[in-house]
């Protein structure tokens, strides 16, 4: 029988996690959009910051390969023999590259050196100037402050209330339902190293860390409503995103059950099994007051602000130097693929039965658009604008918004994080999207239109 709570004990639960609550889930208006606050204080800090943040930025990738580099080159023992240093400037070889390609890349868009696919506005020019800055700004805040939602005892209780929910449809634990929910609000990036976090912590199994990173890192409704507006139909946004949400539902009761996800091993990052019964709650216990007594047990494993502090900075700054080298590169090498070759439209081009199948008008332009969503997501929506059937448009939109995978931004994070997925398997994961949803925006796009 646990004890009772102490009242220290209950704060040192409840006051982060009301914070951590209102910073990650609370919708809230700001500039006419609904957002979370942690979005709201990327975009301030980004607006602060001005002209100042794609130099700061360029700064950043490129410290990041030089420092790899020189551990790698010169193995300085005050690195190795840190376990964060080492984990943040020792990564392997392909990721090293990595790092040295995205700075190659930034400082050619940066300078406007070089051949102009790489550094022109459509390609590495778009990654620096338009993703980079705003990564920059939301990796820090999401980074430092993310603690507050996951050390604190929060996910302990969601998961017992959410289990019963989360298990049966998705056979995730419950306290991803908070991940899924910060992404829905606030944005994917975030909902991606929320992920990657629970991960390394043991919280997630491999296979959960990579259904969820890759199922539920959902777009925001902010975005969403920039897509439906590039199309032309913002008069739709409510039956647009009510197909978007219908569509997302459908393939994250699927695609989980298929490979590569359903191969992936359900075991921790150190390598032991998940326990059958360790979501069980006990005989004469309510999920609500069994959850509260595991939060209040997780908050009492805290031993000092300062810790939590530290472990915040560890994580923004394992993100901003980690990651955003591996968007700069990865996401510049997409884009110029796109821009430059047919290579989409080849991929795309086997959707056309598939799309006069759904009697979708002009099926042959709009199967260019499905598969260049895997490189970035808002192509389609600029592609589909000359398209004339409104139906047609209103499909392209609700299916890039709904394969969640594009290597510009959340595929890169996820290869760049420790959820383990590679890439082979994003671009496998994103065409069963593809083919699981597509049938169902079909549907509802008939009955709307």
């Amino acid at each position: 029988m646990l004890e009772k709570p102490s009242l220290r004990d209950s704060l040192m639960f409840l006051i982060p996690s009301l914070i951590g609550i209102f910073l990650f889930m609370t919708p809230v208006s700001y500039g006419g959009d609904v957002t979370i606050p942690i979005a709201i204080l990327a975009k301030g800090s980004l607006a602060q910051l001005d002209s100042l943040a794609v130099p700061l930025v360029t700064f950043l990738v490129v410290a990041s390969a030089v420092l790899t580099l020189a551990t790698k080159l010169f193995k300085p023992k005050a690195v190795l023999s840190s376990p964060f240093l080492h984990g943040l400037l020792n990564p392997s070889t392909l990721w090293s590259v990595t790092r040295v390609l995205g700075a190659v890349f930034i400082l050619m868009a940066f300078f406007q050196v070089g051949p102009g696919l790489v550094h022109s506005e459509d390609t590495g020019g778009l990654v620096l100037n338009d993703l980079l800055p705003t990564l920059l700004c939301v990796f820090f805040f999401a980074g430092l402050l993310l603690p507050l939602l996951i050390n604190f005892g929060l996910l302990e209780l969601i998961g017992c209330l959410m289990t019963k929910l989360m298990r049966p449809l998705f056979n995730l634990p419950g306290r991803s339902a908070v991940t899924s929910f910060a992404s829905w609000l606030g944005d994917g990036s975030v909902g991606v190293l929320m992920t990657s976090k629970q991960y390394e912590q043991g919280i997630f199994t491999e296979r959960e860390a990579a259904v969820i990173g890759t199922t539920f890192t959902a777009v925001s409704i902010t975005f969403s409503l920039v897509v439906i507006s590039t199309v032309g139909l913002e008069a739709y946004f409510l039956p647009f995103y009510g197909t978007v949400c219908l569509a997302g539902l459908v393939a994250a009761v699927i695609v989980p059950r298929l490979p590569p996800l359903s191969r992936k091993r359900d075991v921790f990052i150190d390598g032991t099994p998940r326990e059958k019964d360790d979501e069980l709650v006990p005989a004469g216990e309510s999920s609500l007051s069994f959850g509260y007594k595991q939060a209040i047990g997780r908050a009492k494993q805290v031993k000092s602000l300062g810790s939590v502090a530290r472990e915040g900075v560890h994580n923004a700054a394992d993100m901003i130097l980690g990651v955003l080298p591996v968007v700069m590169a990865v996401g510049t090498v997409a884009l110029v693929i796109a821009e430059t070759t047919p290579l989409f439209n080849w991929l795309g081009a086997p959707f056309v039965p598939l799309l006069e199948l759904l009697q979708i008008p002009e099926a042959v332009q709009a199967s260019t658009t499905v598969m260049v969503g895997f490189a970035d997501m808002f192509l389609p929506a600029i592609m589909a604008a000359s398209i004339e059937s409104d139906l047609t448009r209103f499909v392209i939109a609700a299916l890039s918004v709904s394969q969640l995978i594009f290597l510009s931004e959340t595929g890169s994070l996820m290869l760049g994080s420790k959820v383990p997925v590679k890439l082979w398997e994003l671009f496998v994961i994103f065409v069963l999207r593809t083919l699981v949803v597509l049938p169902v925006i079909a549907l509802m796009a008939h009955l709307i239109f």
